[in-house]
This record gives C-alpha cells, sequence and structure tokens, in this order.
C-alpha cells in the first residue's frame, strides 16, 4: 500500500478522499488549517497551512503521492496558484505524483470546444474568481511544470459539493477533459468521486492530463 498525504485533507473533497484511501488499507496523512473533531481511525492529521513551504515540506516528504484538495477562499483566494505551484515544485522534487482536486468549469462541453470556463453565465458570479482560479491551474501552471512531474488534475461533474452530497453508489464514468455529461453537468457524490480518485491513483495511467468523474 502506499502513503498519500492530502492537502487539505478535512474539506468536503479531502475528507472523502482521506476516507477511502484509508479504508483500503493506505497510509494517509492529512494537512489542514484546523483538526477535524470526527477523526478517521489510523490517519495522521497534521495542523498547518498551506501557504506555509515548511509545512507543505513536511507532509510532501515521504509521500509516495500528493493529493491537493485545496480550495482559492479565505487565506488561499490570493495565493492559490502560488500554493500549487509549491506543491508541485515539492512533489516533482520528490518524484511522486501529484492528483488535484479540479473543478466542473475547467471541462469543455465538447472536443476542441472551449472549456466552460470561457463563459461563466452559468455561474453566479461570486463564484467567478474562484472558477477561473481553479481553472488555470490546468490551463497554465500544471501544463508549465517540468515533465518529470507527473500530475493528474480530476474534475467532477457540475453537481458536486457539500450543497449535494447525494450518497455511495460504487459507481461512476471517466472522461477526459471533455465533460461526462454536458447538458446540466451531471452529478457524483462526494463518496463516489473520492472512490474513483483513489482507483485513479492505484491504477496509475493517466500521466499529466485532465480528467473527469460522473456518473
Amino acid at each position: 500500500m502506499s502513503h498519500l498525504t492530502v492537502i487539505g485533507g478535512t474539506g468536503y473533497a479531502g475528507s472523502a478522499i482521506v476516507a477511502e484511501a484509508a479504508a483500503r488499507g493506505h497510509a494517509v496523512t492529512a494537512l489542514s488549517r484546523s483538526l477535524p473533531a470526527d477523526r478517521v481511525p489510523d490517519v495522521n492529521y497534521v495542523q498547518g497551512d498551506a501557504t506555509d513551504e515548511a509545512a507543505l515540506s513536511s507532509v510532501v516528504s515521504g509521500a509516495d503521492v500528493v493529493v491537493g484538495a485545496l480550495a482559492p477562499r479565505g487565506t488561499l483566494a490570493g495565493t492559490f496558484r502560488d500554493v500549487y505551484r509549491t506543491i508541485a515544485r515539492l512533489a516533482a522534487a520528490e518524484g511522486v505524483p501529484l492528483f488535484v482536486v479540479g473543478g466542473f468549469s475547467s471541462l469543455r462541453p465538447a472536443a476542441g470546444a472551449p472549456r466552460f470556463v470561457e463563459d461563466l453565465s452559468h455561474a453566479p458570479a461570486g463564484y467567478h474568481d474562484e472558477i477561473v482560479s481553479v481553472a488555470a491551474l490546468v490551463v497554465d501552471d500544471l501544463p508549465a511544470t517540468p515533465e518529470a512531474l507527473n500530475w493528474v488534475f480530476v474534475s467532477p461533474a457540475a453537481k458536486f459539493g457539500s450543497f449535494a452530497p447525494g450518497e455511495r453508489l460504487g459507481v461512476y464514468r471517466v472522461g477526459d477533459d471533455v465533460a461526462v455529461q454536458a447538458e446540466g453537468g451531471g452529478a457524483i457524490s462526494g463518496a463516489d468521486y473520492a472512490l474513483g480518485l483513489v482507483d485513479l491513483i492505484e491504477k496509475g495511467n493517466h500521466h499529466r492530463t485532465h480528467v473527469n468523474l460522473a456518473y
């Protein structure tokens, strides 16, 4: 089994990924600004700020896989991309793959079509900055990393988040950068997104690419 470090391991996506990986017997370290009241057994919870390179380095060192599950809000609103650049640099130096929890708007409705992020009329104005920041990771930042870094940017369906937690069905579909269900965006629960992401980690057959998970 592998040692997974989940940065942002107590958020909506991060906590689901931590639980799924731990349930499969992986050694899991979860970095977050605050420690959760309810902890997954055998998970190493580390309190630290993702803007602190020393904190990041301490949990990336020794990992077999790094998962980034951060959101560009709060203290990360203005530093989100810089933090991910640091994470990518540390993962590359460690020689381990980086899986990033992405967003639906980074996807395309059809092959070769503009990404949804290029027309944000589908999203409330209050979320536009966050959407653009997340999309910039897969459009600009991750492709610019050294070829030695294996990254996988994993977008969920449109209906994904604490507002629509859903249930674990034990099924999902994998697409590339074209949304599995473009009309309406589709859906996936947090548990099944985590199921799919940990499957991607274990199979290890995606490299420097953008994929999406949906029902």
